[in-house]
């Protein structure tokens, strides 16, 4: 797949638009059920600088139940199908699944990259056929599941862990013969973490980023923002989000996850432009 050399390219940071094709996400389920409705707002992302479109066929919200591949499947392929069609060639389209089956049917529509929450852990089957398919991957980590993972998540050492987690599950996948380059990282921000948790990897994201593989940020309208902004709705976190992707770019990290895709290619493209014109006060400030 040569469209996933754009992943591979440490330039510019990269606008992963997030299209949720699902009744009950936590900030915008239902809103694009329809497949014309997700394209059209999957073309409006790109169009505000989106590099990625995310499509996920199953929430994966703190309490949320599983979703079956079918339904996946029936949520997800059409809207890849017509984007792959519709999208520049250049534009990448991943799904956000933890199933081999909804990820090859993906696949066969016209993503790129398989965005898998659960590391591989889900299905065995998952690393073999992204290796198998040349497809990129997102290997994320989270304590529990969706529906438990926020029930009193506990850890003596949070980076340390997530990091050992990420390192051996991108091994994993390489045993599995995915080639180093089409493997990222993402600490998994809100996905079985408390305040604190999330707190710290922030701050940490340049070890992550030190792992020399790609490293993904998603912090998109999370609920330990608004608690510290004492802001309940998620919508209302916009600004919040995008203070994090600065942060993110100078730690060099690659991709952003994002709702709300103007302002945070905005953020990125400054901070990116700063950065270059060396700021390395910026970069000493960052653990």
């Amino acid at each position: 797949m040569r469209r996933i050399e754009k992943l591979q390219r440490r330039d510019l940071p990269l606008i992963m638009g997030i299209l949720n094709v699902t009744p009950d996400s936590f900030s915008d389920g239902g809103q694009f059920l329809h497949p014309q409705q997700a394209v059209r707002h999957a073309l409006k992302m790109v169009e505000e600088g989106a590099d990625i479109i995310d499509v996920g066929g199953e929430s994966t919200r703190p309490g949320s139940e599983p979703v079956n591949p079918a339904d996946q499947i029936a949520r997800v392929v059409p809207v890849i199908a017509a984007l792959r069609r519709q999208l520049p060639d250049d534009c990448l389209i991943s799904v956000d699944t933890t199933r081999a089956e909804v990820a090859a049917a993906a696949l066969d529509a016209g993503a790129d990259l398989i965005n898998d929450v659960s590391a591989g852990r889900d299905d065995p089957n998952m690393l073999s056929l992204v290796a198998e398919r040349g497809a990129a991957i997102v290997l994320m980590h989270m304590q529990g599941t969706p529906k438990t993972m926020q029930e009193s998540p506990y850890y003596q050492a949070v980076v340390e862990e997530v990091l050992a987690f990420l390192l051996q599950r991108a091994k994993a996948a390489q045993v599995a013969g995915v080639v180093k380059e089409s493997i990222i990282i993402d600490p998994g921000i809100g996905f079985g973490k408390r305040k604190d948790d999330n707190l710290a990897l922030m701050a940490n994201l340049k070890r992550f980023v030190a792992t020399d593989y790609a490293v993904l940020l998603g912090t998109s309208r999370k609920r330990f923002m608004g608690a510290i902004c004492n802001e309940a709705s998620p919508q209302q976190l916009v600004a919040a989000t995008v203070a994090t992707t600065a942060l993110g770019v100078i730690a060099g990290v690659r991709i952003f996850r994002v709702h709300d895709v103007r302002e945070n290619r905005q953020a990125a493209d400054v901070t990116h432009a700063i950065k270059l014109a060396g700021c390395d006060g910026w970069n000493e400030a960052i653990p």
